[in-house]
C-alpha cells in the first residue's frame, strides 16, 4: 500500500479522540483496494503501528464479514490481521499493522527460490482452507450461507460482457452475439456450479497476500463463500498481477494435488481425479479471469481509476491460452475474437 499525508476524515479524528490517541501519533492514508474503504496508518510515539480501516458507513460488529470471517480463519488458524479494536458508530476496525510488502510488490526483489517458498506456502494455505473449513461447516458463518451458483457466476460473466466488451472497448453487441453468449455463459457457469464446493477466500492473488515476518498474511477476505475447489488455486495462479511461468504453475497444480491426495488411494483413481481437476481448474480460470477482465473495465469506465489498464494484456493473454488450448470453446473464442483482435 502507498501512503501519503492528507486531511483526515471526521471519524478518524473522532477515533484518535476517543482512544487517546490524537496528538501522541501522526496518521498516513493508505492507497486501498477497489472497495469503497478507506485505510490509514497510526504511528503511534513509542509503540507499534496499527491500521484504521474506515468503511462507508457505521456497522454491526456481530454481523460485519470481515469480523466474522476473521474469527472463522482465526479458529483454523490460518494468518490474519488481528483486530485490536472497533468503534462501529464511526465505521472503524483497528487492525494490525502487516506494514506495505503485498506478494506482488515482494516477487520484484526477491530470488527464484524465494518465490518458490512463498508460493507453496500460498497453496498449503489454500488446502488448510478447503480441509479446515470443511471440518469447521456452520451456518453461523456468513461464507457457509452463500455461494458460487449458476446465478452468481452467470452474473459474473455478463458483468464482463456490459463493463469490458460494451463500456471499455465500445463494442456493440447484436441480439443474436447477446443471446450466443448467454447460452455460452449458461454452459460454464452450470459445469463450475456443479463442482465440489469448498470454503474459499474469493480474491486469492499477489496483492491480497501480505509479507510480514517472514510469512504470508491473508487480507481483503471479507467476501469468502462455499465455491468450486479449483477457485482460489486458479486465482493464485492464473493472476492478473503477476507473470509466473508454465512449468512454476504445472509444479504448483501437482503440489497442491498432492497435499490433496487421501492416504491409501489407489494410483489409477488418484490419475483420473488429477486429470479431471486439471481440467476443471482450465474452466474456472476462463470464468475467473473473464470475471477480472470486467472488474477492470467497470474501475477503468465506471469509476474513473485507470490503474488496472495495466492488468489487462496479461489477463487476456490468460484468457486467449484458456481458449485455444481447449477446442470446446471455439464457439466463445469466436464470439469473442469479433471485440478482442488479442483472442485471435
Amino acid at each position: 500500500m502507498s501512503k501519503k499525508r492528507v486531511a483526515l476524515p471526521e471519524q478518524i479524528e473522532s477515533y484518535l479522540t476517543r482512544s487517546g490517541l490524537a496528538g501522541r501519533s501522526s496518521v498516513l492514508s493508505l492507497t486501498g483496494d477497489a472497495s469503497d474503504r478507506k485505510y490509514f496508518r497510526v504511528l503511534k510515539r513509542g509503540g507499534r503501528s496499527i491500521v484504521l480501516a474506515l468503511h462507508a458507513e457505521a456497522f454491526d460488529p456481530d454481523a460485519l464479514p470481515f469480523l466474522r470471517v476473521a474469527q472463522l480463519f482465526l479458529s483454523m488458524p490460518l494468518p490474519v490481521p488481528a483486530v485490536l479494536d472497533h468503534a462501529p458508530d464511526l465505521g472503524i476496525l483497528a487492525l494490525e499493522d502487516l506494514g506495505d510488502v503485498t506478494l506482488q510488490a515482494h516477487l520484484g526483489a526477491a530470488p527464484t527460490a524465494e518465490h518458490r517458498r512463498l508460493y507453496r506456502e500460498a497453496v498449503a494455505l489454500i488446502q488448510t482452507l478447503q480441509r479446515r473449513g470443511a471440518e469447521l461447516s456452520s451456518p453461523a458463518f456468513p461464507p457457509y450461507r452463500i455461494a458460487f451458483d449458476v446465478e452468481k457466476l452467470s452474473w459474473e460473466l455478463e458483468f464482463f460482457a456490459k463493463h469490458f466488451l460494451e463500456a471499455y472497448r465500445g463494442a456493440t453487441i447484436s441480439d443474436g452475439i447477446r443471446t450466443a453468449l448467454a447460452a455460452e455463459w449458461r454452459t460454464l457457469a452450470e459445469e463450475l456450479a456443479s463442482e465440489p464446493r469448498v470454503l474459499c477466500h474469493r480474491d486469492y492473488h499477489s496483492r491480497n497476500l501480505m509479507l510480514h515476518e517472514g510469512r504470508l498474511y491473508m487480507i481483503d477476505f471479507q467476501d469468502a463463500r462455499l465455491g468450486p475447489d479449483t477457485y482460489d488455486l486458479v486465482s493464485l495462479l492464473r493472476d492478473s498481477y503477476v507473470d509466473l511461468t508454465e512449468p512454476v504453475v504445472e509444479e504448483l497444480v501437482a503440489y497442491f494435488i498432492a497435499l490433496k491426495r487421501p492416504a491409501g488411494t489407489p494410483e489409477e483413481a488418484w490419475q483420473h481425479w488429477e486429470n479431471d481437476f486439471k481440467r476443471r481448474f482450465d474452466v474456472m480460470a476462463l470464468q475467473r479471469n473473464l470475471k477480472a477482465l470486467g472488474t477492470f473495465g467497470y474501475q477503468t469506465s465506471i469509476r474513473q481509476n485507470p490503474v488496472y489498464i495495466q492488468y489487462i494484456p496479461r489477463t487476456l493473454r490468460h484468457v486467449q491460452q484458456n481458449l485455444a488450448r481447449h477446442a470446446r470453446f471455439a464457439r466463445l473464442r469466436e464470439i469473442l475474437s469479433e471485440f478482442i483482435p488479442e483472442l485471435r
